[in-house]
């Protein structure tokens, strides 16, 4: 291969991965788990063969090293790069997980599901306030708690079968999409019938 193709290889090879890092950095911003920093950082390293030190992640995508050493952390917590060592280096080197499967399962449980436990408890809460509140009353108090806690079960069914179904998905189980369909019909008929 001549000088001229090797240099034409290297620039398009060069703008394959400035598009792939650019668009999983886009990606990640709207991801709620990760920055967009974090998602180009993580692509640049996945389409490097071997490991990168800061100082070169900050090079290629012209970052100070601080601001790469900050967001190089909360992908190393995440189990999408890993720290390597290099011989002959001193310096911190990084590269990309491959094995997604770990990946979405740690982002499952760690952010997904329990951002679902919060809802729950939520809802338990509020169900157990109602219980203890006034449970005398005129007609439309009593209706107007019907009403909640009508609502209140259409979103735990929900959010419980959801939690259950990651769980399952986080175990390497199947998840059954006819058991969602059904507590979807279910809340949907719970919210119209207190509606």
């Amino acid at each position: 291969m001549g000088v001229l193709n090797v240099l034409y290889f290297l620039n398009v090879m060069d703008t394959v991965t400035a598009g792939f890092v650019d668009g999983i950095g886009a990606a990640a911003a709207t991801s709620g788990v990760l920055s967009q920093l974090q998602g180009r950082i993580f692509a640049l390293l996945y389409l490097t063969p071997g490991q990168l030190s800061l100082d070169q992640i900050a090079d290629e995508l012209q970052q100070s090293k601080s601001n790469i050493s900050v967001n190089i952390r909360g992908l190393v917590e995440w189990h999408l790069v890993r720290r390597v060592s290099v011989e002959r280096s001193r310096k911190d080197h990084y590269e990309a997980a491959t094995n997604f499967w770990l990946v979405m399962r740690e982002i499952m449980e760690r952010r997904f599901r329990w951002n679902l436990r919060q809802v729950l408890a939520s809802v338990a809460e509020t169900s157990r306030a109602l219980e203890t509140g006034s449970r005398r009353g005129s007609g439309a108090q009593a209706e107007k708690r019907a009403f909640i806690n009508g609502r209140l079960e259409g979103m735990r069914a929900f959010f419980a079968i959801v939690d259950t179904n990651i769980g399952a998905f986080t175990q390497g189980q199947s998840v059954a999409p006819q058991a969602m369909q059904k507590v979807i019909q279910f809340a949907a008929k719970q919210i119209a019938r207190k509606g």
